[in-house]
């Protein structure tokens, strides 16, 4: 009779066990067994995300829970910066992985920690010198702006620990770490989770108190991640491995990383848009958009945790050629992806006056948050073909199309959107934004994943 411990905890496993593990096992348990971390740690994350929106919440002012959601566009050049090695790096590691190639894969994990430390010290040293700048991008108003000033000032001093943490948690689960990756991360958000209502009110830090528990967190986590890293020796830490980066590990991460940035770029204008279009209508719209966007982001971790799962599958399968097991893992993702998050849109249809008032009890901000989020509930489930396919691309090196199809969602066909609906329909143009392209971008995915296929298809055939 096992023990709960084993089988929950993941046994210890050499580089060379991992890898045919991640070669050899049925792909649909191998995809929940590293999705599920991921999920929970994801979910757990975006329980804090909801706490915090909470507490501040209860601060009674609905500017400063505007704040937070202006606060978004601030996070996304964070983890636009920390997604471009981080999925640049791990992408490529994980294929060296898979190819028996260790020593190119330690010099990836190498170059992507050095890189996101750099980038996070600028990130924090250039924000601070335009902040006034960076809260009128996220949509702030003149109401908003002190709130947003101090939540975004503490935010950017944790920029290095938030990229670092990043990089090395999508490392892990690159190597197929996912369940010690998912400790780091709800080490974190339960630490987080316990400062919060501490800094805000017992220590009368306001909103800033919230900013600076988060620092504190993600610095917990991203020591701990280091931690893990050097545990789970599948690669290695050390000088030997450092180096500046040739052209054709430029080139590398580029592949991998360019479609995580323009993703995450594109994620920070399209809340930036969204909070703008909503503003000529009040602080409740843009805190309704804030509080909306802390819920679904529920469903879209499950997505992306599914997603994560999937990743590390197709990177080790492309190193080894195993062409077949892609096409089979890919599909068993859209699957799950659909069922998962279709049940949660049930459930926040359902339930979207008191989810939106649980954050924030302001009649005008319950009114315009739950048509919202009831239209968001109908339209999410079919992401999850984006997501998957977007995925697939990325981690098979498909830089271009990626990208473009990344930003589909986030930007390219959400701007217009934007820009167009609330002209001809108001405020309703500005909730039924997402929901509009949620659809539209669907529509655009299906020929990607059919070209994609037969190239699968097509290397299969070479390879045999």
């Amino acid at each position: 009779m096992k023990s709960l411990a084993s089988l929950l905890v993941p046994p210890e496993q050499t580089p060379e066990q991992k890898r045919q593990e991640m070669l050899e096992r049925p792909v649909g348990p191998l995809i929940l067994s590293l999705a599920a971390p991921s999920i929970f740690a994801n979910v757990v994350t975006t329980v804090y995300n909801l706490a915090d929106t909470y507490f501040v919440g209860q601060m009674g002012s609905t500017s400063a829970s505007a704040a937070v959601g202006v606060s978004f566009v601030t996070s996304a050049v964070i983890q636009a910066m920390a997604f471009y090695l981080a999925q640049g790096t791990s992408i490529h590691m994980s294929r060296c992985l898979g190819a028996g190639d260790t020593k190119r894969a330690n010099e990836f994990v190498n170059v992507g920690i050095a890189g996101t430390t750099i980038l996070g010290i600028a990130i924090a040293l250039i924000g601070h010198l335009f902040l006034d700048q960076l809260c009128y991008l996220g949509g702030a108003t003149s109401t908003i702006l002190p709130y947003a000033r101090s939540y975004i000032s503490v935010l950017l001093f944790g920029a290095p620990f938030i990229a670092g943490g990043f990089l090395m948690n999508m490392q892990l689960r690159f190597q197929g770490e996912a369940f010690y990756s998912m400790l780091c991360m709800v080490a974190g958000a339960i630490l987080n989770t316990i400062l919060t209502p501490i800094f805000i009110f017992p220590l009368n830090l306001g909103i800033a108190g919230s900013a600076l528990a988060t620092v504190i967190s993600e610095a917990v986590s991203f020591f701990l991640l280091l931690y893990e890293m050097k545990r789970a020796g599948i690669t290695e830490f050390g000088l030997k491995y450092l180096r500046i980066p040739d052209r054709t590990m430029i080139r590398q991460i580029n592949n991998g990383g360019v479609p995580s940035f323009a993703r995450q770029v594109t994620m920070g204008v399209a809340m930036s848009l969204l909070n703008n279009a909503a503003a000529p209508f009040g602080d409740a719209a843009v805190a309704g958009i804030a509080v909306v966007t802390r819920i679904t982001s529920v469903a879209n971790f499950f997505q992306i945790g599914i997603g994560q799962g999937f990743q590390p599958i197709t990177g080790y399968n492309l190193g080894a050629k195993r062409y077949d097991r892609i096409r089979e893992a890919y599909f068993y993702a859209i699957k799950a992806s659909f069922v998962s998050v279709a049940a949660i849109g049930v459930i926040s249809f359902v339930f979207a006056p008191r989810l939106i008032a649980l954050f924030r009890d302001d009649p005008n901000v319950v009114d315009f948050g739950t048509l919202t989020l009831r239209l968001e509930s109908i339209t999410m489930p079919f992401t999850g073909i984006t997501m998957a396919t977007n995925f697939l691309l990325q981690t098979s090196g498909k830089m271009w199309r990626a990208t473009f199809l990344g930003t589909c969602r986030l930007g390219l066909v959400l701007a217009p959107v934007v820009l167009i609906l609330p002209t001809f329909l108001g405020m309703l143009g500005v909730q039924i934004a997402q929901p509009v392209t949620d659809i539209l971008v669907t529509l655009i995915a299906i020929p990607f994943a059919v070209v994609m296929m037969r190239e699968l298809v097509a290397a299969e055939r070479d390879c045999s």
